[in-house]
């Protein structure tokens, strides 16, 4: 599959399996079909470094070396919302999945029982990680509802724990730090690698963690 103008620094498979969506250095997401063709989609001001899809698939969120991060309609290309608030890169996002909306809710001060009658989609709440040091999660009008701070530099890589109680987040510091989003902090600090940790996956199936670092070890 050809068509971007620079590096490839992403790429994913969305969940219908028949589309494949690519962040690059030339400032574009590609949505390729993989019997047909590709949909390119700007709006980026520079490298894009992250693209993932929803869990259902509609909505993609990139960040870019613009300092933003953005959702976008997979059907239409077109950009829903604009994430503004980090001072540095942004090198990654990950959409909460919906198991996690009664956990961030209660940190926020909503009422489950007033709220149990709104029917939850996924894509309503993102979370960022930059080399501003800072975690962000942001909400379905584009608004930061909190600022995760405990990191000593970049970070790298985010993931959402499948029971929705924990974010997991790897970082330049060479620590992952899992993070309680009901109460909205770090409960517990893993020294992970003897370098930098670049990425991080969590096994959906046992409670199994994987990261990769410079320090050339893959650890799960």
């Amino acid at each position: 599959m050809v068509g971007h103008d620079h590096s490839v620094s992403s790429v994913t498979f969305l969940p219908s399996g028949n589309l494949i969506a690519s962040a690059s250095r030339d400032r574009t997401i590609k949505i390729w079909e993989v019997a047909t063709g590709v949909k390119t989609i700007s709006g980026h001001l520079d490298w894009v470094r992250f693209v993932q899809p929803s869990q259902d698939g509609r909505f993609l969120v990139s960040c870019s070396n613009d300092q933003t991060s953005r959702i976008w309609d997979v059907s239409t290309g077109e950009c829903k919302l604009d994430l503004r608030g980090h001072d540095h890169v942004v090198e990654c996002a990950a959409f909460a999945p919906v198991t996690a909306y009664p956990f961030i809710k209660e940190f926020l001060g909503i009422d489950p029982k007033t709220s149990a009658k709104d029917q939850p989609t996924p894509g309503q709440y993102t979370a960022t990680g930059s080399r501003d040091k800072t975690i962000k999660l942001w909400d379905s009008t584009g608004q930061c509802i909190h600022t995760l701070i405990g990191h000593d530099s970049w970070v790298r890589g985010l993931v959402f724990h499948p029971s929705g109680k924990f974010l997991l987040s790897a970082a330049d510091d060479k620590t992952i730090k899992i993070w309680d989003l009901k109460a909205g902090r770090c409960m517990k600090t893993l020294e992970a690698h003897s370098h930098f940790v670049t990425c991080i996956a969590f096994n959906l199936t046992s409670p199994v963690v994987a990261t990769g670092s410079v320090d050339q070890v893959r650890i799960a």
